[in-house]
């Protein structure tokens, strides 16, 4: 700044003592107006908001740099020696465009020192969604990891219930149980933290699951399952569909001496459908945690992806399931 008044109060003029004296006192009435703008008037008051006190402000700024650049072309002409007004250079001789000048400056370096600010807000906004984020990510992955907690000892309890009820009666049947259960423990404790499995896997072992549960239920139980599935490869969330089979089966009573179980299953490129109903007592029926539990985890896997509805009639409970891909 100071050179370029130097270099700009030289044209037509060879008074280099005036133009270095006129030039050094008028760059700190130049810096003084431009850090007072700049720092303080425009963060405190414009970037707030309060326009009419940073037009009070401001006015009063320009009024004092006025005043002080006034008082600047005065001693420079009744102090320094033998100066004549003609020896004064032509481009300080003009108090407004003086003014306009130093103005000039002042708009130039607010304007950087803005669109600074600007970039490092953005900057800075930028990291804070990142974080925020990133925080949420590791949120929701550790709710989902604690929901999917809950679902393996729940799970498990009533499988090995079964389990348990056929060793005390020493069935041919719990080598078979016990196989089948090594199985879905394997899909539980390992293919279950894979962000997706094929619609065929979750069939098999929801079809394993069915068969353990026909075992304990010997005659009083009764399912159906109907299957159109268009590509059985098409990838779901792992342990989305079990949950709702195996609260049938814990949830469910007796309706004429048997538990009904219908479940409907159909999938396209785009959609996948389940549907289950099991016979139940309205008066007495309790979901427990495992409902609660998958809704949670549809909500984290599939927003807005997703429907879910959920009835319960005198003697039925049904739930309708609807993921888009």
């Amino acid at each position: 700044m100071w050179l370029f008044y130097i270099y700009f109060f030289s044209y037509k003029s060879d008074n280099t003592t005036y133009i270095l004296v006129f030039s050094s006192v008028l760059l700190p009435i130049t810096a003084l107006s431009s850090s007072i703008i700049t720092y303080y008037l425009i963060p405190k008051f414009l970037l707030t908001k309060r326009i009419l006190s940073f037009g009070i402000y401001l006015v009063s700024t320009v009024l004092f740099t006025t005043f002080c650049t006034l008082l600047l072309l005065i001693l420079s002409i009744a102090y320094i020696p033998n100066l004549r007004v003609t020896d004064i250079p032509p481009m300080s001789r003009n108090y407004v465009f003086i003014l306009i000048l130093v103005y000039l400056f002042v708009m130039c370096i607010s304007f950087i020192s803005m669109l600074k600010n600007n970039f490092m807000t953005a900057a800075t906004n930028n990291e804070l969604q990142q974080h925020v984020f990133e925080s949420k990510f590791k949120l929701k992955e550790q709710e989902l990891n604690l929901l999917k907690s809950q679902i393996h000892p729940h799970f498990l309890f009533n499988t090995l219930n079964t389990i348990y009820g056929f060793a005390l009666k020493q069935s041919t049947e719990t080598p078979d149980q016990i196989l089948r259960l090594s199985d879905l423990l394997d899909y539980i404790l390992y293919q279950v933290n894979k962000p997706g499995v094929s619609l065929r896997e979750e069939l098999k072992h929801l079809n394993q699951y069915i068969d353990l549960e026909k075992v304990r239920f010997e005659d009083t139980l009764s399912v159906t399952m109907k299957l159109d599935i268009e590509n059985d490869e098409q990838q779901i969330a792992p342990l989305i569909l079990l949950p709702f089979v195996e609260n049938a089966f814990k949830h469910g009573t007796l309706t004429d001496g048997l538990l009904l179980v219908d479940i409907a299953i159909s999938s396209t490129s785009n959609r996948l459908h389940f549907y289950i109903k099991n016979s139940c007592n309205f008066i007495s029926y309790n979901a427990g945690i495992g409902l609660s539990n998958i809704q949670k985890r549809l909500e984290l896997l599939y927003p807005d992806r997703h429907d879910l509805n959920i009835s319960v009639e005198e003697d039925a409970f049904i739930v309708n399931l609807e993921i888009y891909y």
